[in-house]
């Protein structure tokens, strides 16, 4: 049986899906609370930084891929309009329904489906543009995924994926303190649950760092990719544009 990561454990590859699952199923109610807590509130300046390079324009069809909680499908459908079509998923049901809700709150109805990213239910060539935040570390193939993403890609399309990746050198002792001292008792504190928190952590080392990620994109479906560094090379936004 394929063996795959989770976290700092090895596991089996078809159990990955469930056990992130049980994560994010555990922390979805206190989901953007700790984002703010553990990034000191800059996840939405990362965030907004990827709506604007994003730029996404009205009309276009946008796919958002593990939107969670709705930030990313929010902005990007106040830009699409009326004309365009934004298309919010996640593989965790419970994380999509507290996106879902605080879409509602903010008066916007959007397409909601829960998916796996390495086999997307969409036609071939269907999207201009596909957010991926915070997500692609948790996948079990990150190959597949990107192949996918790429295949309901229009050519010329682009992939933005935001994520956790390598900090600089001068950071990376403080930041691995922060991330296995401070990270988990605050998960505990705050979400009464520290070893979801010690995953997400662990998940970040595991992830590939930026030129990997880079490289990985290039393989799999992306002609030309650049990466944007963020806080120090803590958080990398990477844009892929599809070949063809």
């Amino acid at each position: 049986m394929t063996k795959t990561h989770f976290g700092y454990e090895t596991v089996d590859e078809q159990d990955k899906a469930r056990r992130v699952r049980g994560v994010f199923d555990s922390v979805a109610g206190k989901y953007d609370l700790m984002n703010d807590l553990m990034s000191g509130g800059l996840h939405r300046a990362w965030k907004a930084y990827t709506v604007m390079v994003a730029n996404v324009q009205a009309g276009q069809r946008v796919l958002d891929i593990a939107g969670g909680t709705g930030d990313l499908a929010l902005a990007f459908a106040r830009r699409a309009g009326a004309a365009g079509q934004v298309v919010h998923t996640d593989i965790n049901e419970a994380m999509l329904r507290t996106g879902r809700d605080r879409l509602l709150d903010a008066g916007v109805i959007l397409p909601t489906v829960v998916c796996d990213a390495e086999r997307l239910p969409f036609a071939d060539g269907h999207f201009d543009l596909i957010s991926v935040a915070f997500g692609l570390r948790n996948m079990t193939r990150k190959d597949a995924a990107l192949r996918e993403m790429a295949r309901v890609l229009k050519p010329g399309g682009r992939l933005l994926v935001l994520e956790f990746s390598q900090a600089a050198k001068p950071l990376r002792g403080l930041y691995d303190l922060y991330s296995f001292k401070v990270l988990p008792r605050l998960g505990q504190l705050v979400a009464g649950d520290a070893d979801s928190y010690r995953y997400l952590a662990e998940s970040i080392r595991m992830h590939p760092n930026q030129a990997e990620l880079k490289a990985l994109m290039k393989v799999n479906g992306f002609g030309h990719v650049d990466f944007h560094n963020m806080t120090g090379g803590v958080v990398a936004l990477h844009v892929g544009i599809k070949c063809g």
